[in-house]
């Protein structure tokens, strides 16, 4: 777990950021960075990625879901805001839906409705069955802009640093099943409806993993969401944080009354 605290005398809520599949929280760091000092974050890793343990038997993310609560009531905290990356989107959805008291403000960036959405191609998921790609440099590189889009297709020699793979030895391969096990068990499409908390949908135009239209999916489905599109791919929260954190902090800096969703 790693607390960014915020610096005296701020009154904003927390903000609680959940990683993709096979993600430690370092790899949140570029964003971290970009956001306003006043802002506290919270991160953690997921059951057998980063610091902490493998778990002996799958889990469903309900259950993370209720872990992940502990961890705030533990922390001392009441209400957050929650930013759900990728699969942490699966996980940030349902934090909203079954600790509704908990959660203030959701983003999901990159995400969808989990088994119940629309695929990428077979050829880019089927790269997204291991965990290689976070602790194999050259790996990361020669499929980096056909998984990921944007800026990767260009510079995906920068595709090591992004994920960490120069500097960690990545997710274990159990931890790894289990996370893809509990998002292909799950989905959110019945109960987007249920969402009622203020929402802000952020997609690339070019994510080859998470195609545009299920940003658009979610932002029909949970009512009075916003939606923000940007040109890049899948990782651009992480490779252009000064793109999309200003986007981020001034939705969660936003009046909370007389909110309306905006048009796509």
């Amino acid at each position: 777990m790693s607390v960014r605290h915020a610096g005296a005398g701020s009154r904003r809520t927390p903000l609680l950021l959940v990683n993709g599949i096979g993600a430690e929280l370092g790899l949140f760091d570029p964003f971290v960075a970009a956001l306003p000092d006043d802002l506290e974050t919270i991160r953690f890793d997921p059951p057998g990625v980063g610091g902490s343990p493998a778990p002996v038997l799958p889990y469903p993310l309900a259950g993370l879901a209720t872990v992940a609560d502990d961890l705030l009531t533990r922390l001392g905290h009441g209400r957050v805001d929650v930013l759900g990356f990728s699969w942490g989107g699966a996980l940030a959805q349902q934090l909203a839906l079954s600790a509704r008291h908990r959660v203030r403000r959701l983003v999901l960036v990159a995400t969808g409705t989990g088994a119940l959405m629309v695929p990428g191609p077979p050829s880019v998921l089927a790269r997204m069955l291991t965990g290689r790609r976070y602790r194999d440099p050259d790996h990361a590189r020669e499929v980096a802009g056909r998984i990921y889009g944007g800026t990767m297709r260009t510079r995906p020699e920068q595709a090591a640093e992004v994920l960490g793979a120069a500097r960690s030895a990545g997710p274990g391969d159990r931890g790894y099943r289990y996370q893809l096990l509990a998002a292909a068990s799950w989905t959110s499409l019945p109960f987007l409806p249920l969402l009622r908390v203020p929402t802000l949908v952020v997609a690339g135009e070019d994510d080859p993993i998470v195609p545009l239209v299920n940003a658009r999916i979610l932002h029909r489905g949970i009512a009075g969401s916003r939606l923000h599109v940007h040109p890049g791919g899948h990782l651009a929260l992480l490779t252009e944080p000064h793109e999309l954190a200003p986007v981020v902090d001034a939705f969660l800096a936003s009046p909370e009354e007389g909110e309306t969703g905006t048009a796509d």
